[in-house]
């Protein structure tokens, strides 16, 4: 079992991840490896909330081009987080 701050490794930011995050969801890029459980372990031993249930996604990176060239984006492994009713992760909520 890997240590906690391994398997998460940053928070997504974006519009739709602040809008979840309102819903008490959170988005995370998770290790490849990682499964559901590590990255409940992980969020509760982080941030000291109770997680009611994770999502796992495994996305593959777009095709890109680049001047000449095709390229590809990285893939990501992604957790969406649902927190039990009433909590919060700071990070999301500006401090």
């Amino acid at each position: 079992m890997a240590e906690a701050r391994d398997v998460i490794i940053k928070p997504v930011i974006s519009e739709k991840s602040y809008a979840d995050a309102e819903r008490g969801k959170y988005t995370f890029v998770v290790r490849d490896e990682a499964t559901k459980i590590e990255v409940r372990r992980a969020v509760e031993e982080i941030w000291g909330v109770h997680v009611k249930k994770v999502n796992t996604i495994a996305r593959r990176g777009k095709a890109v081009r680049r001047r000449f060239t095709k390229g590809k984006r990285s893939d990501s492994h992604r957790a969406i987080v649902t927190l039990a009713e009433g909590e919060k992760i700071a990070i999301f909520e500006g401090g």
